[in-house]
């Protein structure tokens, strides 16, 4: 039995998984609470994340009907980019700043003109730094909490904190490494140059943590926690990742030629590839893989998010949601949606704020302003996969994951909308899974490529061709998109 555990922004979720059988036997989910304001402010403590996955964790084995004491490994993903900073007695000191903080806008900006604008920062590191990488946030902190900042032993992200917890032991591996905005993704290696420029007074070999890659055992549970748990004191932990680095090798995304996009509460859009790509627009990330290749990637700040947003207005649960949804046209009645209610990351707009466009006393009806939002989150990505298609990437079939894509609705409007097949797989947790597959994979129980095959099925079911009639109504409403975003943002 393996664990596959996936911290996320809205909560913990832990799988069990049986390697003989090759089944998913125990589910569990516990919520985090969010730290938020108008500023951008999106944190959380890192202790909230060890109360989840204690919830989780015991919901899950009891759920599988077994003894913890038949686990064999574990695996982590975590969501990307926050910033968790200890001081010399382990304890943190000040919130994680995550992902989808925007507070750091300023410090990011005058972090790329400290490297020497953004084509210099680019060159030097092979990603362009984004107000949600964790470099920014580093500078933040060293400008608002000084006295913090002075006593930071280790700084680490959110995978790692929880890896730290299990095993003790201070590392990262390369694709979680990679949304630092102080890490060479060519060279596979931290960048001591850009993080003095970061934090000139820390020392990146003393604060930083080791790096390892993906395809080895970090190490062994600790006693104390095992106890906690009631696992044995043999139990495996694997490196982890970010969570699409896991959700990438949960959807059988380690081979060049599959692209996988999650609706979760944001949106990423991403494939594998056996080299760097060049000559990548700079919105796209060219992330290491947790699989030995590369993982570039587009991600979206709001996606459930922005959906929920109409959902908490209304008072709606996701059915009722998505029945206003089918019965408002497409296009909405001309309402087009700006949805950037936490900002965005592409286009690069983190100061951004949401828009309601094109309302007028016929079209103002809640089926619309539903329809309005799910297409334009959908919009969204779409602007992020028609930048991949520029990169030449070929796109056949999209792998959906996260909690949009349990929606039949939103499928069909993906496939519609951006001309091309769609498909969920039969396990929805690729995060989670994706975690449990690397556990197996550094515990020798195969090779990475027969554990995919074994472990991640399509659901035919949910496969969701275009219909052609639906895409040509979307492309001039697309248009109509593309085009408020350029009146208002000068993109």
């Amino acid at each position: 039995m393996y664990l596959g555990i996936d911290c996320g922004t809205q909560g913990t979720k832990v799988i069990v998984v049986d390697s003989h059988h090759k089944q998913v036997i125990g589910r569990g989910y516990a919520a985090h609470q969010l730290i938020e304001n108008s500023d951008g402010r999106r944190e959380q403590q890192p202790n909230w994340w060890i109360d989840a996955l204690l919830h989780a964790f015991k919901l899950a084995i009891e759920e599988a009907n077994i003894s913890p004491l038949l686990i064999k490994g574990i695996g982590v993903s975590g969501q990307q980019h926050g910033l968790v900073v200890l001081d010399k007695n382990d304890t943190p000191l000040y919130n994680a700043k995550l992902w989808c903080d925007t507070e750091t806008a300023t410090e990011n900006n005058a972090l790329i003109q400290a490297l020497g604008g953004s084509d210099r920062a680019f060159e030097k590191l092979g990603i362009l730094c984004q107000t949600g990488y964790t470099a920014s946030k580093i500078s933040w902190l060293r400008k608002y909490h000084p006295q913090l900042y002075s006593q930071i032993a280790k700084i680490m992200l959110p995978h790692d904190y929880l890896n730290y917890w299990l095993t003790g032991i201070f590392a990262t591996e390369y694709g979680d490494a990679s949304g630092t905005g102080y890490f060479d993704v060519i060279n596979r290696q931290w960048d001591d140059d850009i993080f003095n420029v970061i934090a000139p007074e820390l020392d990146p070999k003393q604060v930083l943590p080791q790096l390892v890659s993906s395809d080895q055992r970090l190490g062994i549970i600790k006693k104390d926690v095992a106890q906690l748990l009631g696992l044995n004191e043999q139990v495996i932990v694997a490196t982890g990742g970010g969570d699409n680095m896991m959700g990438a090798i949960g959807t059988g995304n380690i081979q060049q030629g599959v692209v996988t996009m999650s609706l979760g509460t944001s949106g990423t859009l991403y494939t594998y590839t056996d080299t760097p790509l060049q000559n990548l627009p700079p919105m796209i990330a060219n992330f290491c893989s947790s699989s030995g290749g590369w993982l570039p990637l587009v991600c979206v700040m709001n996606m459930t998010s922005a959906n929920n947003t109409i959902m908490s207005l209304f008072n709606l649960d996701i059915n009722a949601f998505n029945q206003l949804i089918s019965q408002a046209k497409i296009g909405a009645d001309g309402i087009t949606i700006l949805p950037f209610f936490n900002g965005e990351r592409v286009p690069d707009l983190p100061n951004a704020k949401a828009s309601i466009l094109g309302l007028d006393s016929t079209n103002f009806t809640q089926e619309n302003l539903a329809r309005a939002m799910i297409e334009s989150a959908s919009f969204t990505l779409c602007y992020g996969l028609n930048l991949f298609r520029q990169a030449g990437v070929n796109i056949s079939e999209i792998r959906l994951i996260g909690g949009g894509a349990k929606s039949a609705v939103w499928r069909q409007m993906i496939a519609d909308i951006m001309n091309v097949e769609v498909v969920c797989l039969t396990e929805g947790e690729a995060a989670a899974l994706g975690g449990a597959i690397q556990a197996m994979w550094v515990n020798n129980e195969g090779d990475l490529v027969s554990l995919c095959r074994d472990f991640v099925h399509i659901d035919d079911s949910s496969k969701t061709s275009p219909i052609q009639e639906n895409t040509a109504k979307y492309a001039p409403i697309y248009q109509r998109y593309l085009s408020c975003l350029t009146q208002y943002y000068s993109i």
